[in-house]
């Protein structure tokens, strides 16, 4: 099969057409947006998101406290940083496509061995596990991307690929309330899971079959407009790459810990704190997850505006969906935060996936995307146990949601800073 890490498999079987995916149509990196797309919601919208949609089932059933479930998402997030900070190394040697089918593959195990847990701790250690997996699937498959379009298209295709993480809400959004109601929640999370688990199998089949290493592999080359990006990044000094990441994942981290409060406490704050019925919860993550596949969108407008731009754009909508439900503003409102999270709610790491390729040359942009991981995964760990301390003190999550518009406030001003290595601040 095509696409393996060693030697490109350019010709057909008579050696002398092309491969079957240069035949195509269309491009083939459309082929790698689409499954791209589904490898989000399997890692992301299922493996990680749903975690807030089943969250009080799981408190329910299993007797967990809000700092319980805070300490759940943190280490599934620690996992994430580990899996993200290591992918580069791990798709050097196996390759993108195996990387991202392994990652797949951990992710679909070890929720399917959650749902047979009770304690804490085995909990703790799947879901750290299932983090590990979405780390590394999800940070191959936003470079692997890259590698199929030139700058002019590279926004776009990233944001269309974490869009897809609204289908895994989604789906969660429907199938949660619905299992719930059929056997009642105290079991009804453990069904999720395995429901979830299946279909994230399913998606590592399609991953195996159909994603290809880069498009040297089939004989053709990266979508976009050879003219206008015929100027790749020139490789930079180690000092400024490492400035650049730094810049870059200050940003990042705030992003970071700012929406994994939203995702990991949304639902509870409506059920528990604003008497929502877990069905009317469902239907509002199922908006969520409806609206962020316009996340692409924003891809397309920071390729036409700016990545700065684009990114503080994000980051001010985030930040008044914040402070709406911090501020406990009114019911009509709170359909407004909703859709301002939801239809930006991924475009911050597209853009950023986007910005690592504008800035960087492919063999440093790799593991500065890595590097810039670790710094979204400590914003990630660090807002859901913090906010998990805060609901066990408080009994609400008041002060969580206006920490969160604070650090998105932050992360706007930090976008609107940023610089290419070399330039300046004009069109970064």
């Amino acid at each position: 099969m095509s696409g393996s890490p060693g030697s490109p498999d350019v010709l057909g079987s008579d050696d002398t057409r092309p491969a079957w995916e240069a035949r195509l149509p269309f491009h083939y990196g459309w082929v790698i947006v689409a499954v791209g797309a589904v490898v989000s919601m399997a890692v992301l919208g299922m493996g990680r998101f749903a975690f807030g949609m089943v969250l009080p089932s799981m408190r329910d059933g299993l007797g967990f406290s809000y700092g319980d479930a805070g300490w759940i998402g943190t280490c599934n997030f620690l996992g994430y940083l580990a899996g993200a900070s290591r992918a580069g190394a791990v798709a050097k040697r196996l390759g993108p496509r195996s990387t991202v089918t392994v990652g797949l593959a951990l992710v679909a195990l070890s929720l399917a061995l959650v749902t047979f847990a009770s304690a804490l701790w085995a909990v703790i250690v799947l879901f750290a596990l299932t983090g590990l997996g979405s780390g590394v699937a999800n940070v191959t498959m936003v470079a692997m991307t890259g590698m199929w379009f030139l700058k002019s298209m590279r926004g776009w295709a990233s944001g269309l690929v974490v869009g897809g993480i609204g289908l895994g809400l989604m789906g969660s959004g429907l199938v949660v309330p619905a299992v719930n109601r059929m056997i009642g929640p105290g079991d009804g999370w453990r069904l999720s899971w395995r429901i979830m688990a299946g279909s994230i199998a399913v998606v590592g089949v399609v991953a195996a079959v159909l994603l290809r290493d880069g498009p040297q592999y089939v004989g053709i080359k990266a979508a976009g407009h050879p003219v206008r990006d015929a100027v790749e990044p020139a490789p930079v000094s180690q000092a400024e790459q490492r400035r650049t990441t730094l810049t870059l994942g200050l940003v990042y981290s705030m992003y970071g810990f700012a929406y994994a409060i939203f995702v990991t406490f949304i639902v509870t704050t409506l059920v528990e704190q604003r008497g929502l019925a877990e069905s009317a919860a469902g239907w509002i993550w199922f908006v969520i997850g409806l609206l962020s596949l316009a996340c692409g969108f924003f891809g397309k407008l920071s390729d036409r505006v700016g990545r700065k731009r684009g990114l503080a754009i994000v980051f001010a909508m985030h930040a008044v969906a914040y402070l709406i439900v911090g501020l406990q503003l009114p019911g009509v409102l709170l359909y407004a935060a909703v859709a301002l999270f939801g239809i930006a709610a991924w475009s911050v790491p597209g853009i950023m996936g986007a910005v690592v390729g504008d800035y960087l040359p492919p063999a440093q942009a790799v593991h500065a995307l890595g590097a810039l991981t670790i710094f979204f995964g400590i914003g990630q760990a660090a807002g859901p146990a913090l906010a998990g301390v805060i609901g066990q003190h408080t009994g609400e999550f008041t002060s969580a949601y206006l920490l969160a518009a604070l650090a998105a406030l932050i992360g706007a001003t930090g976008s609107l800073l940023m610089r290419q290595p070399g330039g300046d601040t004009a069109r970064a």
